[in-house]
């Protein structure tokens, strides 16, 4: 005879619903993907500003790119909600809106046209990144806890593209730009 309080998550697994629902790992979990459900929508806004900054074109692409990728992550992130029967509400980060507030200060402190603006920008780009990197790491951990996998597979494509990103973004500093702004008066 099975057990009422028991359901079959989507993952398949067997949990008390009453426990899982109300565990304080679940209410954290699902307070930092409204942290960086915030945090995504923040950036896209703040990737046309850097966009809009950037010196060399191969910047101003991969912002471009970046900001395209990010809207795909906020999609991906409601997907998660939803396979976890919550609504996609967004928590205001701290975290996200300081690290914005800095590069936006390089804007401002570096001079229109430079490569050491560009650098400066990578460097900005790169905490973002490293933000978003430490988070979605520990999502999927807490997804696959908590025996849900397919959120768990979500979350890891985009901490995959995360990480491609950063290494993308050092890239292009080590190849030119780092070199170019080391030159600059």
């Amino acid at each position: 005879m099975s057990d009422p309080a028991k359901k079959t998550t989507p993952t398949g697994t067997a949990n008390n619903e009453h426990e899982n629902e109300n565990s304080n790992l679940r209410k954290f979990f699902i307070s930092a993907l409204k942290d960086i459900y915030f945090a995504e929508n923040a950036i896209i806004e703040a990737l046309d500003k850097m966009q809009e900054a950037a010196t060399t074109e191969e910047l101003k692409d991969a912002f471009e790119d970046h900001q395209l990728q990010t809207k795909k992550h906020v999609s991906r992130l409601e997907k998660v909600f939803k396979l976890l029967d919550e609504k996609p509400e967004k928590k205001e980060c701290e975290a996200i809106k300081g690290i914005i507030k800095e590069g936006e200060e390089v804007i401002k402190s570096t001079e229109d046209g430079s490569m050491t603006r560009d650098a400066a920008l990578i460097i900005a780009a790169q905490k973002v990144e490293h933000y978003e990197i430490a988070t979605y790491g520990g999502l999927v951990q807490l997804a696959l806890t908590m025996g849900h996998d397919k959120a768990a597979d979500l979350l890891e494509e985009t901490l995959q593209e995360e990480e491609d990103t950063d290494y993308h973004l050092t890239e292009i500093a080590e190849t030119s730009i780092n070199f170019e702004a080391e030159q600059e008066d």
